[in-house]
């Protein structure tokens, strides 16, 4: 339903499809939520999933012989197979579950739950509601694998009810794309809602070629894209003299127009400033579907590792980091390593103070006893990123100010393409990893090397970019 171009290729050239990390990612915390949400019916039966035709069968003689939950019941009607997440008998009937591993219940998960209650239903079974078992992130672990109230069950049987006779269409459409020739259905926002396709790259290939410097970089444009390309202007260069108004826009187009960088002076007086120390300080963090530390929530950010830079007032430079080994709560040596570095007076340097600020915030509230020493840090916290939205503007940044964005035109040497780790996701996952128990010392450490690496990266370029903005390189 997503595309149905998409449809037609996952079935006849699945070869072209490329890997994706973070759907495999997201199938194995599915796994992982879908096994957790089994355990807490203890006394329930699990079908066979590795053959389908056993599962069948198994489903069959299950719902005739016994009232126990069942996981994965296997249901075929009109040569369509659904297995349902959990069944859970009632009195006059059955309660279906879906088990989701997400924080709330989305548009597609609603369509899921049409077709399986459609097939369910066709298959003669008595459904009384039909529900999406989703993470509660209000969920407080206690630890002691107690993970009783990690679900929220929100009964969607109305919205289903809606959908039942709309089932056969959707059904009998995909069946009429799979009797056919490849559909001819180009690039679009279906690419990426609700997931990314992994035929984008085969399905983009024939695509025109784009523009370089598209309108639609200007940063917040809204509706403005669209209306120049209406006027006919689809490169910012193209826009003449006196359409736009805002400064932001204004800059973005006259650095692209002219092929230059821009860099106020005020924003090298922002940068000149600050005073000695300075700690150029990030953090990386780790979010778990199913939390694991005593105290934490579902999806909660736990800071795993910091990076320092700490440069003195003669041009000295020394560099601090904390990592954890995955085998335990990070968050008392995390705090505590980084409040050992951090001293009482100087600027605390960052990209995008939000996420370091709240981090600290939330540590501060857990640790009572540290909140004096934890606030001193947050109050001397200065961003680099307004100063760099506010001043700063080369071509090559396309509209974006993220790190990753800026670095390359001040220090391209320092861009991430070296690293094996070299973004927070891939950081996240990493770490992810190294949480689990079967893995190698050998990987282990490997992937400790590559979060060392990637978060050093990350102060350094920060020093890099304060030394561009206030002259010194």
């Amino acid at each position: 339903m997503q595309c149905a171009r998409r449809l037609w290729l996952q079935v006849y050239k699945p070869e072209l499809a490329e890997s994706d990390g973070g759907v495999n990612k997201r199938l194995n915390i599915g796994t992982e939520v879908g096994i957790l949400a089994q355990g807490l019916y203890p006394d329930g039966c699990l079908v066979t999933v590795d053959d389908l035709g056993k599962g069948l069968s198994e489903t069959e003689s299950l719902l005739a012989q016994t009232r126990k939950p069942l996981f994965e019941a296997a249901f075929k009607s009109e040569g369509i197979l659904v297995l349902a997440d959990l069944l859970l008998r009632e009195k006059n009937g059955w309660r279906m579950v879906e088990v989701k591993s997400s924080a709330s219940v989305k548009p597609y998960h609603v369509t899921d739950a049409s077709i399986q209650s459609w097939v369910v239903k066709k298959a003669g079974l008595e459904l009384n509601s039909t529900e999406i078992a989703h993470i509660d992130t209000s969920f407080i672990y206690p630890g002691g694998n107690d993970y009783n109230g990690l679900f929220y069950y929100e009964d969607i049987s109305n919205e289903v009810g809606v959908n039942l006779s709309s089932v056969e269409d959707w059904i009998g459409e995909a069946k009429r794309t799979l009797s056919g020739e490849e559909p001819d259905i180009q690039p679009g926002n279906q690419c990426s809602k609700p997931f990314d396709c992994p035929f984008y790259s085969f399905c983009a290939s024939d695509e025109p070629e784009q523009e370089e410097y598209p309108v639609e970089i200007l940063p917040y444009h809204g509706k403005l894209a669209a209306e120049l390309r209406e006027e006919g202007y689809n490169d910012i260069r193209e826009i003449p003299a006196g359409r736009l108004s805002k400064p932001k826009h204004l800059r973005v187009w006259e650095a692209t127009k002219n092929d230059s960088l821009i860099l106020t002076e005020t924003g090298r007086n922002e940068v000149r400033a600050l005073g000695y120390p300075r700690y150029y300080i990030d953090f990386e963090t780790v979010q778990l579907a199913i939390p694991v530390w005593k105290g934490t929530r579902p999806y909660s950010q736990i800071p795993f590792q910091w990076s320092c830079h700490i440069e003195y007032e003669d041009g000295s430079i020394e560099h601090h980091e904390y990592l954890a080994d995955g085998q335990g709560d990070p968050r008392r040596p995390f705090i505590d390593s980084l409040l050992s570095v951090i001293r009482s007076e100087g600027p605390v340097i960052v990209y995008h103070a939000g996420f370091e600020r709240t981090r600290l915030k939330e540590l501060a509230e857990y640790y009572r006893e540290l909140s004096p020493g934890i606030d001193s840090v947050i109050e001397r916290i200065f961003d680099l990123l307004p100063v760099a939205r506010e001043h700063y503007y080369h071509p090559q940044m396309k509209g974006s100010w993220s790190i990753k964005a800026v670095l390359p035109t001040i220090a391209p040497e320092l861009a991430y393409d070296d690293l094996e780790i070299a973004n927070g996701g891939m950081a996240m996952e990493a770490f992810a990893e190294m949480m689990t128990l079967n893995i190698t010392d050998e990987r282990h450490a490997e992937l400790y090397e590559g979060l060392l690496k990637y978060c050093e990266r990350d102060t350094w370029a920060m020093v890099a970019i304060a030394h561009y903005f206030e002259g010194k390189t």
